[in-house]
């Protein structure tokens, strides 16, 4: 499965088929379908906190709950709590229902081109993560509402590295074209360092690193996986942690690797069996390894 863990596209102003690829230092990772959403670590007051330690420990539901009452007549808040439930969705493959009334709230007060923008971008995250879990074929709407996105979002936006980042997705997973998602997973990590969004640049790392290793750069890959891993452990990103250490025990030598995908196994216990899509890899990684 393609880590999400979400172009090709047919928009006329697709960034991902046409734009140069930005320079990067180092490269790095993906995986499965797993995507941060939009607003990562948000700010400081105790109602962020409150929010991200449960979305960290796959508590999507609880993390929505606290922002309802603000999200009534206050996009920003309605569109962050709609990215959750859609990350619920991705990691979990429920909750569908539930993420397309908060996107519909969302879109209804949505009132700048960078509030519609940004819920076109959860819209076509949540079309992408039902077409790459399997529950349904909405790679056509992905496609349209992540063009719209990006017709929205100027350049220097906030949410531009999370389109970039989920374009890269759609290039990767559905259109099966790595120079396209590499491109735009570049510009997206160039983003995430500009806007200084941490956690994307752990998503953005593994993403890069599962394109080096699927060309047989190990080095390269093993970098990659590597500072996405250590990223989540210094976030406390707990539910991301098991994917970042599977997705690193592809990549180490023999040794090492049956340390780390039991680390990993432990971890997706204890989380409930969430990330969903983890399940095969592990059981897979444990036939492979006996």
């Amino acid at each position: 499965m393609a880590d999400t863990a979400m172009s090709g596209s047919a928009d006329p102003v697709d960034p991902v088929s046409s734009a140069e690829p930005v320079p990067l230092a180092v490269p790095g990772p993906a995986s499965a379908p797993e995507e941060a959403a939009h607003g990562t670590v948000e700010g400081d007051s105790p109602l962020d906190r409150a929010v991200w330690r449960l979305r960290s420990r796959g508590c999507w539901d609880d993390a929505a709950a606290l922002l309802e009452p603000h999200s009534v007549h206050h996009a920003p808040s309605a569109l962050r709590r709609a990215a959750l439930l859609v990350e619920r969705c991705m990691f979990t493959a429920t909750g569908w229902a539930a993420a397309e009334d908060a996107l519909r709230s969302a879109e209804a007060l949505a009132s700048s081109d960078d509030e519609r923008g940004g819920a076109a971008c959860e819209r076509g995250h949540l079309a992408y993560a039902a077409t790459v879990l399997g529950v349904r074929d909405r790679a056509d709407e992905a496609r349209s509402a992540l063009g719209r996105a990006a017709a929205l979002l100027a350049p220097a936006a906030p949410g531009r590295p999370q389109l970039d980042f989920r374009r890269g997705l759609m290039a990767e997973h559905i259109a099966d074209s790595p120079d396209a998602a590499r491109a735009a997973y570049r510009r997206a990590h160039a983003g995430a360092t500009a806007h200084g969004d941490t956690l994307l640049l752990s998503f953005t790392w593994r993403h890069l690193a599962g394109l080096a290793l699927r060309e047989g750069e190990v080095a390269e890959a093993r970098h990659g996986f590597a500072e996405s891993l250590r990223i989540r452990e210094e976030l406390g990103f707990l539910i991301g942690t098991a994917p970042a250490l599977a997705a690193l025990a592809d990549a180490v030598p023999d040794t090492d690797a049956p340390r780390l995908r039991a680390e990993a196994a432990r971890l997706f216990r204890l989380m409930g069996g969430v990330p969903t899509w983890l399940a095969d890899h592990l059981s897979t990684a444990a036939v492979t390894a006996t």
